[in-house]
């Protein structure tokens, strides 16, 4: 099978966006995507006890905010281990 050095740039090309870091996909993206999920849980909690909403609408608010919050402990938790190992290394 015989590839041209033409025809597979070409392909490399047409592939690259698909690698690329996306727009608005770092720490800042995250945190605000974080912030979101908490105010979205504290408004359905907050319509659960005025207005009586929905159970199950506030069982999936509630449940997709303990998720946001535990990826956000585990985040957090990987970068001290990070750093505590950065502190071990020697001189």
């Amino acid at each position: 099978m015989d590839i041209s050095s033409q025809f597979a740039a070409q392909n490399y090309g047409a592939l690259k966006p698909a690698t690329a870091p996306q727009e608005g996909a770092g720490l800042a993206a995250a945190a605000k995507d974080f912030a979101a999920v908490m105010q979205q849980g504290e408004m359905a909690a907050q319509q659960a006890v005025t207005t009586g909403v929905d159970p199950h609408t506030l069982v999936e608010a509630l449940a997709q905010t303990e998720l946001a919050v535990q990826t956000a402990v585990a985040v957090r938790d990987k970068v001290v281990e990070a750093y505590q190992e950065i502190l071990r290394m020697p001189v």
